[in-house]
This record gives C-alpha cells, structure tokens and sequence, in this order.
C-alpha cells in the first residue's frame, strides 16, 4: 500500500499526495492523487467519485495541468525527474500521466517504509548517493586491543634486546679496558716477558742499571746494650718491588784513614761519612740516613697497632729480675709483639750466634712495621712526626712518611723481601754478593777496597790507657797502613802481640811491629780480626813516645 500524505490545509476532500519514490538525492517524491468526494447516496450522475450503485469502475482524474494548456504531459522516470515539470534533457523515459511533485521537508507517514520497498527495486542507485556508518562492535574493539597488546609487546621484546645487546657492548668494553690495563701495568712494572717499558733491555727486561730505585740506610742503635744494626730500604719504582737489604757490621768500607767496618765507621763517621762509604762500596746512590733508636723504634711499633711476625726464638725479657722467668716474646708464627717486644727480638742474639742471626731479626721486625704502617702518605708523615725524632739534617719528616707509605703499599701487596748482603771473612764482597743482592736489588757494583792498596790492621787496646788507641791509629796511618779499630780488652795484657795468618803478610807484620816500636819477638803467626791482613794488641809495654 502506497503512502499518502494529507496536506490538511485545504480540509476534507482537498487533494491528497502518494509517495512514489525518491530522488537521486535521496529526498521524496510524490505524486498529487485527487481527494474522494463526499459521499452522496443520490449523486450518481456525476462522472467520478464514488458511487456505491455504479457498475463501472472508478475514472481516474484526469492529469494535472499545471500550465493550462489541456495537453498531456510526457512520462518522466524517476532519474530524470524535474520538480518544475520541465522536459528531462537525458533522453529518458516520458513522464507517468500521474503528476508528481516534490514537496520538500515533510514529514514521512509510517507507510513509507512499505512504499520505499518497490521503488528501490526499480531504482538503480550508486554507491556514491550513501553514506555508510560502521558501528562499533565489541568484537571489532577486543581484536583491536588484542593487536595492539602483540604489537606493544613485540615493541617491548625489540627494545630489550637492544638493551642487551648494549649491556654486552659496554661489558666488552670495561673488560676490554681491564685487560688493557692489567697488561699496561705488568708492562709498566717490567713484568711481561719479552717487554719493557723503556730503558735498556736485557734478556726482555729493564736491564738492573737503568731500574730507577729510592734508598735510604736505617741505623738501629740499642741504647741499652750498644751497637748498632743497618739495613737498606730499597723501593724499585720500575719493577714496583720493595726490599730491605741487611749490612753486616764486618763490612769492608773505605774511609778517609783508610779502610775500615761498618760497625766502626756509624760510631766514628757518623750519617754522612757513613753513607758516601756505601755508595762507594756497593755502587748506590743513597738519598737519606734514618737514624733509629730503640726507644724509638717501641714507640713507632706501639703508634701502628703492634705488629704480628713469625718468631724464631724465645727471647727473654731483659729487664727480668730474676732467671727462669717465662720468655718476654715466645718462639712461634704470627705472633703479636707490641713496642718493647719488638725491641727485644730485633736486638737479641743468643750465645754462639752470629751477628747475622740478630740482624736478620731487625729486618722481619722492620717488615712487620711496613706492614702496618699507612699506605697514606700524609697519614704515614703524622705518625712520623708523632716519635718527635731528631732527623739527620738529608730526611725530613714529609719526605720520610712519603717513602715508607710507598714501602707499605708494597709490604701490604707482598711485592717485598728482605735479604742479607752476604759478606766474606775478610769483610770484602763475594761474587755471589756482586752478581745478586748488590746488582740486582741495589743496581750496583760491589767496589771493596783493594786488598793490595795497604795493609788493614786491626788494633785492640789492651794497655789500660784509653789514649793509646789513637796514638796507634795515627801512627799506622802516617805510616801508609789502614787501621781497624778493634776496641778495647776487657783486662790488661803486659806483653804487646802482633798476629798475621798469612805468611804472605809475615813481612807486613814485622813492618808493623817495627812502626809502633814494638820488637820483632812480638810478631807471631795466629788468627786475626775479620778483614784484617794484621792484628795487634796492645800491652803495658806499648810506648807511644818511642813509636816511630
């Protein structure tokens, strides 16, 4: 069924509007449809209208003319439709004898639905002329979110790992680093086989001449019991190698009298002369003497903390007031000893023992303090300026702490040993001695005093008359011979001696005994003073006044 729109205004019976369609965009169409007349039961003459008594059927009105001019007009299809019922230009079909006519903006009745069924059937219509909305569907939003989820997180996998990939990067890098590192310190530190840093070379290292070292000499005097004890502290700055070189008092030093030991030459020498004679001894280059007294030497130990060494002896405690009294440091490893401990056990020497066996004691207790000293330099100065030491003029305090926070490094990182200079009967150096602890730790040249130079003689005083000493000394010496100072007899002797082992010196010793004034029946073949080619003791009968 057709929908029909009443237009209302001209009340019942007005004409009526069918909906036939609409156009190409997408407006209605209708077509005027003449009003029914009102029922008149006795007017049934009339040519149209409803006559419920007529035969024939119901006469279509007649076209609508909207000119006047009697004529039909043609038949216009729907595409071509001209509101103004004008002729269509396309070459369509002519127009229905129905007229049509467009009526804008009006509402559509509930029928048209039904009506707008048939004409799209007819109605060739293009995709252009719709509008398609696309409604949002949960399906539609649950894969959106699914591709966004994959794609979110295969942007997530992506990126870790670009991160992994520049976390390995920058490892290899730092390892790289390490590496190189590692490799430029053991290269700097002449300890790659085959390479050196700079220098001479020999055998693939920096050649022991051109090794740069700091070196100063450490005198220990016991003020309790006398004498002293010396030790070389070596810092190899081109092998990074710390040493403590231990000095016998036999040693054989040249002095400005001659020849004479180490013992003698710290009690009449002093720091200066001392250290020129090693120079030239051992072929050093010495930069500073530390003298330390064994006060001193319990105050620095007390400052670090005790220190913690492997004992070789049991050593008694010297101010004990009784025998059998238990050992002030006892035999043992890693033993702590504090001050006065460490005192003791560096200065004993048990009965029998050579001065070697004391003074390899100093170097363990002079290690242990390295140890414990502060690898700070400014920290290892205030504990130097803290012992209030009086300094030998070549030190002073900052250029000591410097020194031995080096030193400490080295102890701390067992890049250090200690040695002892091996020295012959004679005092002179061995071969063993020049070709290592002489060459290889100091760097230089073992340089005795020639054996050929002058006769050494060594002089005990043993006459009771502390002057007779010197008097000797000067004697020999203006007599072209070196002295040895051999101390002083613990008794008088009335006789005079002069002793020579070899009866190559024989003659040697009778020039001797002729200088001081002594007969020929005092020279007799025995054993002499260590370094010594003569020895003399002198008795009650020694004359200085006749010497000559």
């Amino acid at each position: 069924m057709n929908d029909r729109y009443d237009a209302g205004a001209a009340g019942y019976g007005a004409d009526q509007y069918e909906l036939v369609g609409y156009d190409e965009y997408g407006r209605p169409v209708y077509r005027q449809v003449p009003a029914q007349q009102p029922y008149d039961p006795y007017a049934q003459q009339q040519g149209y209208g409803y006559d419920p008594y007529a035969t024939g059927q119901q006469q279509p009105a007649p076209p609508y003319d909207p000119y006047g001019t009697g004529q039909q007009p043609p038949v216009t299809s729907y595409d071509s439709y001209d509101p103004y019922g004008r002729t269509a230009t396309s070459g369509q079909q002519p127009r229905v004898a129905e007229q049509t006519a467009y009526i804008p903006q009006q509402p559509r009745p509930a029928e048209t639905e039904q009506l707008r069924e048939p004409a799209r059937e007819d109605r060739d219509y293009r995709t252009e002329q719709f509008a398609f909305v696309e409604e949002p569907d949960q399906d539609s939003e649950d894969v959106i979110d699914w591709l966004k989820f994959t794609e979110n997180r295969t942007e997530r996998r992506e990126e870790a790992k670009r991160r992994a990939r520049s976390r390995l990067i920058a490892l290899v890098v730092v390892l790289a680093m390490v590496a190189a590192g590692g490799v430029g310190y053991l290269w700097y530190a002449g300890k790659l086989p085959g390479l050196s840093p700079s220098g001479d070379t020999k055998g693939g290292t920096t050649s022991a001449a051109a090794q740069k070292r700091d070196v100063i000499v450490v005198h220990l005097h016991d003020t309790k019991k006398g004498g002293t004890s010396t030790a070389l502290l070596v810092d190899n700055t081109t092998t990074r190698q710390g040493s403590t070189v231990l000095l016998p008092n036999s040693l054989a030093l040249s002095g400005d009298d001659g020849t004479t030991t180490l013992a003698k030459s710290v009690e009449d020498d002093g720091s200066s002369g001392t250290r020129e004679a090693l120079d030239s001894v051992l072929g050093t280059s010495i930069q500073g003497t530390w003298r330390l007294d064994t006060p001193y030497l319990q105050n620095l130990v007390d400052l670090v903390g005790n220190i913690e060494i492997d004992t070789n002896a049991d050593v008694p405690d010297p101010d004990a007031k009784k025998k059998g009294e238990a050992p002030l440091v006892n035999k043992g490893e890693s033993q702590t000893l504090s001050g006065k401990m460490a005192v003791a056990y560096a200065t004993y020497r048990a009965s029998g023992e050579a001065q070697n066996a004391q003074l390899e004691r100093f170097g363990q207790v002079m290690q242990g303090v390295l140890r414990k000293m502060s690898s700070d330099a400014q920290a290892a100065t205030t504990t130097v300026q803290t012992l209030a030491q009086i300094l030998d003029p070549s030190l002073t305090d900052k250029d000591l702490g410097t020194f031995l926070a080096k030193l400490s490094d080295l102890a701390k990182s067992g890049d250090y040993k200690t040695a002892v200079l091996p020295v012959q009967d004679d005092g002179t150096l061995s071969a063993e001695a020049s070709a290592g602890v002489v060459k290889d730790v100091l760097g230089g040249t073992a340089k005795s005093p020639d054996q050929d130079a002058a006769v050494r003689v060594s002089v005990q005083n043993a006459s009771g008359v502390q002057d007779n000493t010197e008097n000797a000394r000067v004697v020999l010496l203006n007599g072209g011979f070196t002295f040895l100072g051999g101390g002083t007899a613990g008794s008088a002797q009335s006789a005079s001696k002069v002793t020579y082992a070899d009866a190559a010196d024989k003659q040697n010793a009778t020039e001797v005994a002729k200088t001081l004034g002594l007969p020929d029946s005092a020279v007799t073949k025995g054993e002499v003073s260590s370094g010594a080619n003569v020895s003399v003791v002198l008795g009650q009968d020694y004359e200085p006044a006749s010497a000559g």
